[in-house]
């Protein structure tokens, strides 16, 4: 997940990037990333205001056919999202008034298909203390991404209970792109991680079953021992 540009990796980061795990002192257990975790944002936050949202290149090649979304939100208020799989499909709500510059990139995405065919490629179970299935890289490896960043939209007192939907990045700020992480039972991460949506409980229960059967390697962390494939993804 690490072989790219730090500023593409959106690892949970030392699930201080995951989505934004645990510390540097955590165990590979309990920290499914590899890198340290990074420190979240503290204070008020004011969703950025017209034309403030930043899409900056990650310094690699951007992806055919995929612009980055413009720097004025075209969405608010609460958006809809289907995400159709091959195990099952899982719907969220989105939060555009809160973290507008996120859910705008990720419908932006969403609109040029460029979820859909892709794999999950990152699952998270016990004995971690971290539970979530990673999705949103083309490449299926972890460090893929659209060719651009999104800012992070950070109160300081995020939480990630059970139907989480967050943005994973690296440890450092502003390094989100295109990897997303749901999660499916409470997980304790430090607030790093922009929650940008909620996944519904028939979603959340998909999330579970796809969890009961484990990873390919066999560990707390890897590949979904089932294949996982984003057939679509369509919001709004």
């Amino acid at each position: 997940m690490l072989t790219r540009p730090l500023a593409t990796v959106a690892v949970l980061a030392a699930l201080g990037s995951l989505a934004a795990c645990g510390s540097e002192d955590d165990s590979a257990t309990d920290d499914p990333t590899t890198t340290a975790s990074s420190e979240g944002d503290s204070g008020s936050f004011e969703p950025a205001a017209e034309g403030e949202c930043a899409y900056p290149s990650d310094g690699n090649p951007a992806v055919e056919g995929v612009d980055a979304p413009s720097a004025d939100p075209t969405v608010e208020g609460e958006v809809e999202v289907s995400i159709t799989t091959n195990v099952g499909d899982i719907d969220a709500v989105l939060d555009a008034d809160t973290t507008p510059c996120t859910v705008n990139s990720f419908v932006s995405l969403a609109d040029q298909g460029y979820f859909d065919g892709t794999e999950c490629h990152r699952l998270t179970i016990a004995p971690s203390t971290i539970f979530v299935l990673q999705c949103g890289d083309p490449t299926a490896t972890g460090t893929g991404g659209p060719g651009y960043t999104i800012p992070d939209e950070l109160s300081g007192e995020e939480t990630y209970p059970a139907g989480t939907l967050a943005m994973a990045k690296t440890p450092y700020p502003d390094s989100g792109g295109s990897q997303f992480f749901m999660v499916y039972e409470d997980t304790p991460l430090p607030p790093n991680y922009t929650v940008f949506g909620t996944v519904d409980p028939e979603g959340v229960e998909v999330l579970r079953e796809i969890a009961e059967k484990g990873t390919a390697n066999g560990g707390p962390d890897g590949p979904p021992t089932e294949t996982v494939e984003l057939e679509s993804v369509t919001a709004g």
